[in-house]
Order: C-alpha cells, then sequence, then structure tokens
C-alpha cells in the first residue's frame, strides 16, 4: 500500500514491515539473499577482518525500523591500520602504468553496471529512495568510473622553452599520495565512485569512511572493485559510528596528504580546521541552499517539470535540491497551481514498492526538522497548498508538501531543507530575484527558467554559484565539474578538473645549453 501527498498525516506510510521488495515471498527471498552476500567487515589491505574491538552497529532500514545487517564499528587504531594499509601500498600504486589503472576503472564500471539490480536494491533499502531512482544513481554512479577511466590516460603537462629563452619549463603532475575519502548517506554509491575513481585513476590509493547510516551498498561496491583488480592497500573501507575518532586519527597521521568530504558545512569546516595541521590538500563539497529562478517569461510547464526534479528527486535529500522558490508575480499563482498538483500525484511509501515515488526520510531527526520547517513558515503568514505534515510510522515518512507565501525571515529561506517541502516566494523584478537567489552564505548551484536569451546570459555570471541550471532541474554529470562557491565547499568533483584534485603539480627548469 502507498499514499499519495494529498493523504491525510495519519495514513499509511507502508504497507508492510516485513522488508519485502514488494510485498512478495519471492521479493523477500532477493532482498535477505542480497544482504547476506554484503562484506560486513572492514576492508584493510585487501582483507574483509572485524573492528579491533569486535563492536558492531545496526544498518537500519528507514521505511521500517527494521535492521537490515550489522557492520563492523571501526576504531581509530582500525582506521590508523588502513592508513598504514594505504600508505604502503602508494608507491606501487603510483608507479602503475595509467592505461593498466584505467582498465581495472573500466572493469569496475562493468561491474558495477552487471550489478546493477543489487546496488539499486541495497541503497532503497537502507537509504529510502525508491528502486527507480535507485538505478539512476548507479547510471550515474558507474559513469564516474567509465569517465575517469579514460581520464587516467589523459595526464598532461607541459614542455617549452621560457619567454627569456634561457632554459625549458617542464610541468608534470604526480599522485598526490594516500587519501582519506568521507562520503555521506544521501548518494551511497555515486558519492564513494566520484571521490574513488579520480584518485585511483590519478595513482592515489584511499581510506574509504561511508557514511554509518548506509554502510551496505561502500562495502558491496568494495568488493566489487576487487573483483576488478584493484590490488590490496589500495583501496580501503572503514565503517564506524565513531565519526570523528576515526576522521581525526587519520589526519593526524602525516602519511595522509587528501582529504576529501562531502557533508554539511559545520562539519566541513571542522575537518578544514583540522586539515590545516598537517597542510592537506583538501575538496569540500558541503551544504546548498539552491535557489530557484522562475520569470515571467518562462514555459510554465517546463519550470514545473524542471522544479519536480530539482525538489523531490531523492525525497528532497540532495545538497543540489532546490530549497527556496523565487517566482516572478505574473505567473507565481500558475506556477504553484500547477506544481501543487504535481506534487499531489506523488506516491508515499517504501521504495520497494510499486510506483513510489517518494519514500522515507533518512531517521526521526530529519522527520522532526522537517516539521519543524513548515511549523515556522506557517507561524510567519505561509500557507499549505498540499502536505504539510509527517505521516505515521511505521517508517519515517513525510508529505511532499508545498508551501506559497514564505515570508521574510523564515527558516526554510536560510536553512538547509533536505526533505520533500517546495517553498514558494515571489518577486517583481530581474534584479530583486537575483538579490533574493544570492541572499545566502551557501552557493552550491541555483535554478533558472527564463525564455530570454540576453537575461540567460546575464544569469551566468550574476547569480553566485558554482553550478547553474538553465532551463533544467537536473545538473548532475560525470564529465562536468561539480562544486560550490562559499560555504558550499571547495575544489571540484568530476569533469576534467575532478583528477587534478588527485595531483600535485611539478614545475622543473631545464637551464639552455
Amino acid at each position: 500500500m502507498t499514499t499519495t501527498a494529498s493523504t491525510s498525516a495519519s495514513g499509511s506510510a507502508s504497507g508492510s514491515t516485513s522488508g519485502s521488495t514488494s510485498g512478495s515471498a519471492s521479493g523477500s527471498t532477493r532482498e535477505s539473499a542480497l544482504l547476506e552476500s554484503v562484506p560486513t567487515g572492514l576492508l584493510i589491505d585487501g582483507v574483509w577482518r572485524d573492528a579491533s574491538a569486535g563492536d558492531t552497529f545496526a544498518v537500519i532500514d528507514p521505511a521500517t525500523g527494521r535492521e537490515l545487517a550489522r557492520v563492523a564499528d571501526a576504531t581509530p587504531a582500525d582506521a590508523v591500520a588502513a592508513l598504514d594499509a594505504a600508505a604502503a601500498a602508494a608507491d606501487d600504486w603510483a608507479a602503475t602504468a595509467p592505461r593498466v589503472r584505467g582498465e581495472i576503472l573500466r572493469r569496475a564500471f562493468d561491474l558495477a553496471t552487471e550489478h546493477r539490480e543489487d546496488l539499486a536494491l541495497l541503497m532503497t533499502v537502507e537509504m529510502g529512495k525508491s528502486l527507480a531512482e535507485a538505478r539512476g544513481e548507479v547510471t550515474y554512479g558507474a559513469e564516474f568510473l567509465r569517465w575517469f577511466s579514460e581520464e587516467a590516460v589523459r595526464i598532461s603537462g607541459r614542455y617549452g622553452t621560457n619567454p627569456e629563452g634561457t632554459g625549458t619549463t617542464i610541468v608534470s603532475h604526480r599522485p598526490v599520495g594516500p587519501c582519506l575519502l568521507i562520503t555521506p548517506w544521501n548518494f551511497p554509491l555515486a558519492m564513494a565512485t566520484r571521490k574513488i575513481a579520480p584518485a585511483l585513476a590519478a595513482g592515489c590509493t584511499v581510506v574509504l569512511k561511508p557514511a554509518e547510516l548506509t554502510p551496505l551498498t561502500s562495502l558491496y561496491f568494495a568488493a566489487l572493485l576487487i573483483e576488478a583488480g584493484v590490488p590490496a592497500g589500495v583501496v580501503n573501507v572503514v565503517t564506524t559510528t565513531d565519526s570523528s575518532g576515526v576522521a581525526s586519527a587519520v589526519m593526524a597521521d602525516d602519511r595522509l596528504r587528501k582529504v576529501s568530504f562531502t557533508g554539511s558545512t559545520p562539519v566541513g569546516k571542522i575537518l578544514l580546521k583540522q586539515a590545516a595541521d598537517n597542510v592537506l590538500r583538501t575538496s569540500m563539497e558541503l551544504g546548498g541552499n539552491a535557489p530557484f529562478l522562475v520569470f515571467d517569461d518562462a514555459d510554465v510547464d517546463a519550470a514545473v517539470a524542471g522544479a519536480m526534479l530539482a525538489k523531490f528527486r531523492n525525497i528532497g535529500e540532495a545538497c543540489t535540491a532546490a530549497n527556496r522558490f523565487f517566482v516572478q508575480r505574473g505567473v507565481a499563482d500558475e506556477f504553484a497551481e500547477k506544481l501543487t498538483a504535481k506534487v499531489r500525484e506523488l506516491a508515499v511509501g517504501r521504495g520497494t514498492d510499486e510506483g513510489v515515488s517518494i519514500g522515507p526520510l533518512i531517521n526521526d531527526a530529519a522527520v522532526a526538522k522537517n516539521a519543524e520547517l513548515v511549523d515556522d513558515a506557517v507561524s510567519r503568514g505561509a500557507a499549505v497548498a498540499t502536505g504539510g505534515a509527517a505521516v505515521d510510522g511505521p517508517g519515517t515518512f513525510f508529505q511532499p508538501t508545498v508551501l506559497t507565501g514564505i515570508t521574510p525571515g523564515t527558516r526554510l529561506l536560510r536553512e538547509e531543507i533536505f526533505g520533500p517541502v517546495a517553498a514558494i516566494s515571489t518577486f517583481e523584478t530581474e534584479e530583486e530575484g537575483v538579490r533574493l537567489a544570492n541572499d545566502t552564505e551557501f552557493g552550491l548551484v541555483s535554478y533558472a527558467f527564463t525564455r530570454d536569451l540576453a537575461r540567460g546570459h546575464r544569469l551566468i555570471t550574476s547569480l553566485r554559484s558554482g553550478m547553474l541550471g538553465l532551463n533544467t532541474g537536473v545538473v548532475s554529470n560525470a564529465s562536468a565539474p561539480f562544486g560550490g562557491v562559499k560555504s558550499s565547499g571547495l575544489g571540484r568533483e568530476g569533469g576534467a578538473e575532478g583528477i587534478h584534485e588527485y595531483l600535485d603539480t611539478t614545475y622543473t627548469l631545464l637551464p639552455a645549453s
């Protein structure tokens, strides 16, 4: 059983607490068999092992509250052991021919594609997204493996006479060394491949610390990397409930040369301070507060379609999710009515159920935050067009929601929502719309819909964000540089720029003879 967005808050969010994929015995059997096949230990130096203290922690299905598995709970000492392995393997991996590194990544791409259904099901049961969206993530995440398999053989430099004619300039690149990769729970596969693939392509070894809420996908993927031929010690995985202790232990070791983190801005700032002690290279993909601008001349139907993708993809639990909708006065009512109609069609339920679009939020805290943000907006004069409340359990569900009449000072305008809540404000002029869009400490991505080509070009420079979706609601692509400005982070992932985050630049001067 599933519900739609217009169902009352007391409606059931999931038809079963058994953990079945479709309510059938065959679905339950497949899910159980898959869970039993996932490694649950730490991957250190090519060996799956228990945590040194012998502790484990539970992975919970947010749609049912059911325990899916127990995985090893690493200590800081385990994390240092993983770094030992990465450091020991670093020289050999760096010396491995780029073509060989690329072919291993290409085999990993093939294996991820071959195991698409298993990876998708794992993401659905441990994170909550629908199977359709999970399959899309496998396609997206695997593409980083294919892209960087090709980039591995294209690491280039420069050679030429200097301007003074007194010598020859040689510019070359080499791997930075062992890396700590810290990934979030909302895209368990894609965030791992987006970091691991460029690191391996560049010749770096890694210690991966996946989020404790969704470790199973990363563990399964690590097993695929071993099958693809990644040598022992090149990729190590530590799962833990002591994220701070594990990260601090590894970052305090001067053998580590880079940390790449995707997560909240407050945690990113802590890591940046810790990275300063050993002057580590850093890549930080942090929080977002994306504006979604709709101008009077926009194709409103296209804007609504883009809004559904930008806001409700991944249950709204994405740093790229549209957070603040600013609609020019002339089309505001039409946009709100059409968006509300589409949102009311969204089915809520366990992601494995047929036709479900909106799965559970990741935990009770996420539900509470979304409820608080909606209540704050309503208390300040906003109207609830649809949704607006949590759904009774089992599971951590929240109704897909549209709010109109958002007023200045509302928390929704300042805080990242990370849930299926669309908050609509209006503006009068382009200048006002841009000012409202830029009125945030964040700058990851912006979205804008207009048929005015000149305005579109102006927005490229006037909107202060690292990415812009112009007449589209999705910007992510393995071939493009992903990243933000201001409090949304440092560095870029993907594209030709992505591999250089894992390379040091060396300049050599050869005097003229």
